[in-house]
Formats: C-alpha cells, structure tokens, sequence
C-alpha cells in the first residue's frame, strides 16, 4: 500500500503517485516547482523522477502559475478564485481547511460528486482510492469517465479530471487493494470519506478513525435511497453553528433587573442561550467589553443578560454584540450507532422511514456479503424476498423495535443496483460539506446519521418489471434499474429549455447529461446565458476551466456536457442572448411551442420573474431554484395546478433612510451604501451628464425641466467642463485630494456648526445621543494608508474619466504630491441647512424655496458652460462598476471612502473583502449547496417527464446545510375563481386560464363575451383603454368595426412587431348576477 505527497513518509514511498495540478513552464525547475506544489511538505526532499506523475489530460492553465506556487507556499487564499465561498465560510474556516488532508474511498458517480466539490472547495491535499475496473453503468453517474474507460481503474480515469478543478489542491492516489491492509497510513489525514464500502470495512475504519481522532463520513446511494452518516469523535468544537452574521443594535435603557431594551423599538433578533457584550455603555461601564453573557429574550425587543446588582446604574447609549460562543459535540462510534442510531429527519412527512432505512440499508449490505459483494437485482422477486427475510431478522434483533413496510423494503431490493445521477449530486453536496464542517468547525454537522428517499420519482406511466429494468449495456443502465427501458426514452425524447449557465446551469447541465435528456431522436436542450465566464466562476461553476476565462459560459457549458456523454452530441443548440422583452424575436412563440419545459438558473429576480411569466402565458412546466451560501430552494410550477414563482415575492431590499446616510451613520453598511453613492456621484453620474450635454442639442431644456435637481445638474457639467477639468494626472491627484478635505474635514465641520456638540433637541435631550453619533473631522495625513488609499483611487478613476493615463503606481509619488498641496483653511457658513430627521422637510429642498435666486443661479451657470460645439469630439468615459477587477481602483475606492467615513464617526471599519460584499451585493455561493439543489430539481423533472398531474407527488425543497435543516413541502395550488354564466357557474384558474378568440372586430368580441354570459364593461391592452361601457355612442362607434389588433394599433399609435402572432387584453365584466367579476385575460390569435 502506498500514499503519497502528504508527508516524507510518502515521498519515501518506492510507488509514489503525485499529481501536479499546474502547468509547469519550462523555463521553471521542475524539482523546486513540484516540492512548492505540495504546500507544507513535511520534507523537501523531492520524490524519485522515476515515479508515475498523475497529469490530467488537458493541463490546467493559469494566468500565472509562479504565483499560484507562491500562494500556495504562504498558504495565502486567493480571494479572487475563492470570493463567493469566502463569503459563506470566513477566512479562519478557510485557513482550517487549507491545512487538512481528505481521502475519498469510492469513486462511482456519489465519490467523485463528493471528490469535486472538496476540490473546488480548496483543501491541502485530496486522496483519491478505487481500484476497480470501470463498467458500463459507472458512466450512469460519473461523469469524469468516458466509454473509452471500460476497464481502466476508476482512480486512473478520476484523479487526473479532478485534478483540473483547482490548481491549489494537489490530487493523489492511495495504492492498495484494501484500506483495511495497512490502517495506521490512515493517520495522514483529518477526514476520510467511504463510498462504495462493505458494512465490515466500515465498522473497521471507523472504529480506528474514532480511536485516532479521525474524522469520517460515510455515504451511499440505491436508485432513489441514500444515507449518510457522521462520526467526528467526541468534543467536537463547533465554531459557528449557524453561519449567520451576529447580532448587534444599539442600547436604549438597562433596568436595575437586568432587562436591556432596544432603541426605538428596533427588534434585538436574539434567542434564549445567545451571548453578548457591550461597548460605549455610560454609566454601568462594567459592561463595556465584559465577558460574553448569556441572555434571555423577554421580547422582540428586551432581553435580559442576568443579575446587574454589582453594577453601577445605568446612564445611557451603548451598542450590544452577539458573540459566537462555541458548541462541544460528542459522537458516537458505528459500531455503537448502528445498534441504536440518532436519526436526523430529512422529510418530515416520512418521520417513521429513517428507521425503517437503516434496518433495510443494513440488510442490503448482509445480501451482499452473503453473495459476493453483489447487491439484490433490478426488480428481481427472489433476490427481494430474501433481502426483506433479513431485514425481517434485524429488525427483531434491533434494540428499539422497527415495523417494517414491507413494500419499502422491497422498493429498496429492486433499486439497490440502481445508480442515479441526481441522488450522487445531493449525497455529494451533502457528505462534501459534512467534510468541510469536520475540518474547518464552521456549521453544525448532521448528528449521526441522515436518510433520504425520492420514492415520489418512480414513474407510473410506465410499468416497471424485471424485464423492464435489466441491464442492456447501456451508459443508462443505473437508472434503467430504476426506471424501466421505456421512461428512458421518455427522457432522452425530451425538449427542454435550459436559462442560465452558471452555478447551477453547469450543474443542471451536468444532471441532464448523466440521465440522458434530450439525447433520443426527439429530444434537444436548449442553453442561453449572455455572460462571459471569469475567474471567480470557476471555484464553483465545474464545468469550466482557467483557459475559459473570456468565453461565453452557454458555449463551453454545452462542450463541456458533450464530452460527458458523447449521445448529446448536436443534441444542444447555445444561445447568447438575455431571455426578456426585447429579445422575443429570438425566443418567438414557436421556440416556446417546442418545448417540454423549462429550468430556471437565473440569479435576479426581475429574469425569473420574466422567464415564469413566459412559462405561464405558453403553459409549460418551470422547475426553479436558487442558493444563498449555504441555503437553498428548488420549487415546481406546474401548469394547471400549482402556482407560479411570481406568485409569491421575497420582501424589499432593505434600505437606509437618508437622512442617516447623509449625516448620521451609525453602522459600517450605512457608510458602505454613502461610499457607494459617492463613487456614483463622482465618476458615473457627472461624466455621463457631460457626454448628454455635448450630444443632445436640447439637453439643457430638458434638465431645467427637471424638478429639485436642475441646478445640482448644471453644477456638475460646469465643475467637469470648466473648474475641475484637467489636463494632466498630478491635476487629478490635487483633485482627489481637494474631495477628502470636503468631505472628511469640511462637511464634518459644517455639520459640527450646525449641531454642537452639546446641542439638544426641542425636548431637551442631547442631540448627539442613540442613534446619532457626533463625528470627529479629519486631518489628513499621507503616512495613513488609508488617506493615501483614498487619494490614489480616486486620481485614478478621476484620470479614467478623462483618459488619462497614471504615470506610476508608486505611492511614493502620490505622497509628494499630496505633500506639496496647499489647502485653505475652512470656514463654516451660517447659511449652510442642514436637515436633523427624516420626519422633517428637507431645508434644501428647491421646491420649497424662493425661486428667484435660484434662477439667476441657474442662469449664470447656463452662461458659465462652454458650447457643446466648441467641444466637439470630446467625450467623458463614464466608470461601469466591477466589482471583481482589483486591479480597476472601484472596491479600493469604496472600501476607503467608507472607512474614512467610519474613521468621522467611530464606527468600527470594514476590510476590503467585507466592503466588496456589501457595495457588490455579492451573492455568497458555494458548490456544495449549488450541487444538492440541483440533485433535488432533477429528482423533480422525473415526475414533470412522467406526467404526473397530483400536485402530492411533488415537493418544494428548503435546505440550509449549515444548521443542517431539510423541508419539504407541496406545492400551493393555483388561485381558482368562478363566474356565473349563461349555463350555471364556471369555475376558472386565475393564473393559468385564458380565453381564446381570432381577431375578430371589436362588436364581435364583445358578443362572444355575452354569449357567455359576461358583460364587457371595458377592455384594455397595455396602457391602452380601447372600449368602456361608459363612453358615449359617437367614441364607440368608429371602433366597433375595427379588428382587435388594428384596434390596437389604432389607439396606441404602434404597429403590432411582425414576430407577434397575438396580443393580450385584459376585460372587466359582469356575470349573470350583474356583478363585477375576476375573469381571465384574453389572447387574440393574429393571422400570420
């Protein structure tokens, strides 16, 4: 047995394998850059050159390999590889996870699941283990293997594809025909995953990995089972079990008792057992960073920290902070755990199943040794009866009795051979980030053990038989065991319409590839994404690679898919365009009419929203899904029966009055968003203002039909155009430098003058209290890095507008300038308002003020500004803000500007990394929850493939696999409503009925209506009122003859496009009761 680049033990090995997962140049020492490649080595003593190397087929490509070997050596993140993922895990967890060594035993399609998002996730080093042969059915689920590997060892086949996911993980092979023959070679790693591994083999390893505290995970699938489960040894350390950013706010009042109350109501969103601190307390200053104390809540908005009787009495201000205090877990052995298991609830509508599953999972692993390791046969009667026997024995033998289903234990024989792609894409994302848990102590891991079953995917318009599902040597033969021969040409005939392919597009696209979709004589996938791929993509968007960086993400997705599984081949037509109003040209009623359904990748809310009105109005099923770091949700809309996904809205994006903003931060978010709102108002607004001015000969008249923000306008085009134009880069130095000073120095003083210090307000308490914090000015200083930072960014972005070039990055060279500048003294003006509340008016606000001044004001700036002719070919580059470049000045920008702000006020500042986050409204993301979804949207699709129309068999799924938590739901219903016709009531569907009609005049259509029994009161189409009852005989009468679509383009003065082969009216009528009633939209069918 060998293993290898994790310590001099391995590189001592005569059968080394080692795995460079980098290009190495050849002007580069191959020794020095192999012993660089393997992080912390234990010894640098280089492996003999004699020694296999692990290449992988088409070499990963860097944009610079030299520093990847010097992040790798400092053991540094790269933050622009890893950003999303650092968002949801942290730095320390990252760092945790950057010195800890995974092996993965078991390399079928749930293995090498797991073994990619480990990989992506970015680990020390990552073992691989499975030396068998490659069958046919591997390529069920594996998607690294090809019908070119029949035969080969699956780790020879997987461990150079794996390899190519991430430059930073090298990637070996442990040597040996058992794991079992050597287990103190186990000692080398944290966390050892098992798949694919005997019941007697498990007990062993774990039962070593919990004396040698040796975290271990375990995971398997049958056809639509699977399990997983947990053993981190005993006083596991959890960090941070939920994730969630602490709590903070802001103290009104402590009580002698101990009770704290929140200021102005605000709700404190603790819970009984959280702990907190205190800071900038007045009077019961004891409390100012004191120890942790654990509260209890009393409210939503009091909560008590205990026995305050020592403690001075309580004067007023402070901030409270949550802590995060850590959790101590003791796990069980499986030996002890399989006997008498702690069952975790997957799906609480199946709260008796887990039981049952570990009885039958136990008995399917006692079949299998009694006959050669080979599990029951697809649908085989004998092979049931005898699985459900033993499970019958274990059950009475059980320390907690089980009643068996004998249904479901049979269901569990027949697919036990099964191999499905979507349940390795759950289990995978699952035991990948059950891994990362153990090795970076960030969430709380599943305790002990979880099962899941998707028994509601099993098809029933199709018979499923021994026949049906025995092997024919197909790629599909895992799911055939499943499903039957016939739903798999179901599947491969289908159409269906893939939006979006990033995250979970490149895992939807995958899932679809392995099942088989589209690739029959029927079938086609349709992929659109308009979006090129960059390098932050690739720590979770799998199927793309370095060399794609630059690429459209719908063109390699779609090779990459291909090279999966060679049978969708010319089956998948790419697409570059945003599916939305103005691209129906390309997505036409007869793409539409094509398809079978549609998946929904997108990541705004405005593109689901469009693209599920779409599937509403052409009727086709939408599956959605989305993530949020480590939660994530998949829904179904089905036409006819459920609701759609516009049915529902998430609340508003939360927003800061601004007021606060302005003048009275308190949170680091509040100087965040003014930092933002400044870096728009410096380098955006201004120059495009500009470029309006000189390209439109009626700018200026339409600006002063602008109300309140005219002469703000014209004050901007005169400071570009005439004051603060420059002519060379040191002019945008002392530009830049000018803004800190009204900024940090000048409007900080103003506002002091304005409100002292020990200013009140009309009820005689202070101003400068609760939420108000009294600001402090700044005096600059050039040794201050971030002064300097300010300066810097903000003389770039200026010379950017202007097309300027920077002659140096040296900061040394700023520094001279910014030192030579003279700055006049500043001086507050008495005439300066400045608003106290947002209840109060605006004393700015022109509306409200004498309009004589202001228009001479307005008129001498007119005058002021040069003819747009005299200017002719001279433009302003407005900056488009990306928030992914750091090379580009945006982020070093904001996070400055912000923490300059924070510095005014005393808040406590933000880093790079945070700043980014919140100004980028950065969605955090990581592969292991984008994998699960997508495993359980597919698992969905089954059903849609069926034809299943009980709104029961299918599920809405909720997850977030930092708690861990899993719920499931059915779909809510769409909305019914009923009108009473000429025949008696009518039931109708609000969102997904319609009436049909040719476009017939307008007299016409109403009869058609009154035939019904429905009396037209008016009709519209768009913003467009074309009939009311009300409207007297004359108006109406001209229009009565008209056809509904020259009516339309009668009244709206627009021609219908010739792509649009019908228009859409909404009617208001009366039943026969001769009341108002809801009544469905009507779609006129154009002749075309």
């Amino acid at each position: 047995m060998t293993l290898v680049a994790l310590s001099s033990a391995y590189l001592a090995s005569s059968k080394a394998f080692i795995l460079q997962s980098f290009t190495i140049q050849s002007d580069v020492d191959l020794g020095e850059t192999a012993k660089l490649g393997k992080r912390k080595a234990a010894s640098d003593e280089l492996p003999d050159r004699t020694q296999k190397k692990i290449m992988s087929d088409d070499k990963m490509q860097l944009d610079d390999p030299q520093e990847t070997v010097e992040l790798t050596k400092h053991e540094e993140i790269d933050e622009s590889l890893y950003s999303r993922q650092l968002y949801v895990l942290g730095h320390e967890a990252m760092k945790r996870m950057g010195s800890s060594n995974v092996l993965v035993a078991g390399l079928g399609g749930l293995g090498v699941e797991i073994a990619k998002n480990i990989a992506l996730a970015g680990v020390k080093s990552l073992t691989l283990y499975d030396p068998t042969p490659v069958g046919t059915s591997d390529l069920s689920s594996q998607f690294f293997l090809q019908s070119q590997d029949v035969g080969k060892r699956r780790v020879d086949v997987a461990a150079p594809r794996v390899a190519e996911l991430n430059s930073y993980v090298p990637i070996t092979i442990f040597e040996s025909e058992s794991l079992t023959d050597d287990l103190p070679q186990l000692k080398h790693f944290q966390v050892i995953v098992l798949t694919k591994t005997s019941l007697k083999d498990q007990l062993t390893i774990s039962d070593f990995c919990h004396q040698n505290g040796i975290y271990i995970v375990i995971a398997d699938t049958f056809g639509l089972f699977g399990y997983l489960f947990n053993d981190f040894g005993e006083k596991f350390t959890v960090g941070d079990a939920t994730g969630e950013d602490p709590v903070n706010g802001i103290v009104a009042n402590i009580d002698e008792t101990g009770l704290v109350s929140a200021l102005d109501e605000t709700r404190h969103g603790l819970q009984d057992g959280d702990y907190v601190t205190f800071t900038e307390i007045k009077g019961m200053e004891e409390l100012n960073h004191c120890d942790p104390r654990e509260i209890t809540v009393k409210g939503p908005y009091t909560f008590s920290i205990g026995d305050v009787s020592g403690l001075s009495a309580y004067k007023g201000g402070g901030l409270y902070s949550q802590v995060k205090m850590p959790k101590f877990l003791d796990f069980q052995p499986l030996n002890e755990q399989i006997k008498k298991p702690e069952l975790m609830t997957s799906d609480f509508a199946k709260l008796e199943r887990p039981q049952q599953l570990h009885i039958g999972i136990q008995a399917l692993q006692k079949f299998a040794e009694n006959h050669d390791a080979q599990l029951p046969r697809p649908h085989h009667e004998r092979d049931a009866q005898e699985m459900l026997e033993l499970a019958k024995a274990l059950a009475e033998g059980s320390e907690e009795k089980v009643e068996l289903d004998e249904k479901l234990i049979k269901e569990l024989s027949y697919q036990a051979r099964g191999d499905l792609n979507p349940m390795a894409a759950l289990f995978g994302g699952l035991a990948a980030q059950e891994v990362l848990k153990a090795v970076s102590k960030k969430f709380h891991p599943i305790i002990q053990w979880l099962y899941f079953d998707s028994l509601e995917s099993l098809p029933e318009s199709v018979t499923r038989s021994e026949e049906a599902c025995k092997p024919v040597g197909s790629r599909y033969d895992g799911q055939i065991a499943v499903f039957g021969k016939e739903f798999q040409e179901k599947i491969s005939n289908m159409n269906q319409f893939l939006v979006g392919a990033g995250a979970i597009g490149c895992e939807m696209l995958k899932n679809w590839a392995m099942i088989g979709l589209g690739t029959g004589p029927e079938g086609k996938i349709r992929v659109t994404d308009m979006d090129q791929i960059e390098k932050s993509n690739l720590n979770r968007q799998f199927l793309f690679r370095s060399k794609d960086v630059g690429k459209l993400k719908s063109d390699c997705a779609s090779a990459a898919v291909q090279a999966m599984n060679p049978e969708l081949s010319g089956k998948i037509v790419t697409l570059r365009d945003r599916v939305g109003s103005d691209t129906e040209h390309v997505f036409s009623e007869e793409f539409w009419e094509e398809l079978d359904g549609v998946t929904s990748a997108l990541d705004n809310v405005d593109a689901r929203t469009y693209v599920d009105r779409r599937c509403v109005f052409f009727r086709k099923p939408l599956l959605e899904s989305g993530t949020l770091g480590t939660k994530g949700n998949s829904q179904v809309i089905l036409p006819h029966v459920t609701e759609s996904y516009s049915s529902s809205q998430d609340p508003p994006e939360r927003s800061f009055p601004m007021c606060t903003l302005k003048s009275f931060p308190n949170r680091i978010e509040h100087t965040i968003a003014w930092a933002r709102d400044l870096f728009q108002a410096y380098f955006v607004g201004p120059p495009e203002s500009v470029n309006l001015y000189l390209s439109q000969p009626n700018y200026i008249e339409q600006t002063l039909k602008q109300a309140g923000n005219e002469k703000q306008t014209l004050e901007n085009l005169r400071d570009f155009l005439v004051i603060e134009k420059p002519i060379s880069f040191n002019e945008c130095i002392v530009w830049a430098r000018t803004q800190f000073e009204i900024q940090y120095n000048n409007a900080i003083q103003q506002l002091l003058y304005n409100f002292p210090r020990d200013s009140t307000t009309s009820t005689g308490q202070l101003f400068w209290s609760g939420p108000k914090r009294a600001p402090t000015p700044l005096k600059f200083d050039s040794s201050n890095p971030t002064h300097l930072g300010f300066v810097v960014a903000a003389a770039n972005l200026h010379a950017y507008n202007y097309g300027i070039r920077g002659p140096t990055a040296d900061k040394e060279y700023y520094r001279k300038v910014v030192d030579s500048i003279v700055i006049p003294e500043f001086t507050p003006s008495p005439n300066v308002r400045i608003q106290a509340d947002d209840n109060e008016p605006d004393p700015n606000n022109q509306t409200s003020r004498s309009s004589f001044d202001d228009n001479f004001e307005i008129q001498r700036l007119v005058s002021s500004l040069p003819p747009p002719k005299s200017l002719a070919g001279f433009r302003l580059v407005p900056v488009e803000f990306e928030k992914d470049d750091d090379t580009n000045h945006h982020i070093d920008f904001i996070t400055a500007a912000s923490n300059l702000r924070a510095e005014n006020y005393d808040i406590q500042q933000a880093d790079r990394h945070k700043t980014k986050f919140i100004a980028g409204k950065i969605i955090p993301a990581i592969a292991t929850t984008t994998a699960l979804v997508t495993g359980l949207v597919t698992l969905e699709l089954y059903k849609i493939v069926d034809g299943k129309k009980d709104v029961g068999k299918y599920k809405n799924g909720f997850v977030n696999l930092a708690l861990p938590f899993f719920g499931f739901s059915e779909p809510i219903a769409s909305p019914k409503g009923k009108y009473i016709g000429r025949n008696g009531e009518v039931t109708v569907d609000k969102l997904w009925d319609r009436f049909e009609v040719d476009d017939i005049p307008l007299k016409d259509f109403l009869k058609h209506f009154s035939d019904l029994g429905l009396e037209v009161t008016m009709v519209s189409s768009g913003v467009s009122l074309l009939y009311a009852s009300f409207y007297p005989p004359s108006k109406v009468k001209d229009r009565l003859p008209l056809r509904m679509s020259k009516l339309v383009e009668h009244i709206s003065k627009k021609a219908i496009p010739d792509h649009q082969k019908n228009v859409i009216f909404e009617v208001t009528a009366e039943d026969q009761t001769e009341e108002d009633v809801e009544v469905p939209y009507v779609m006129v069918k154009l002749r075309k």
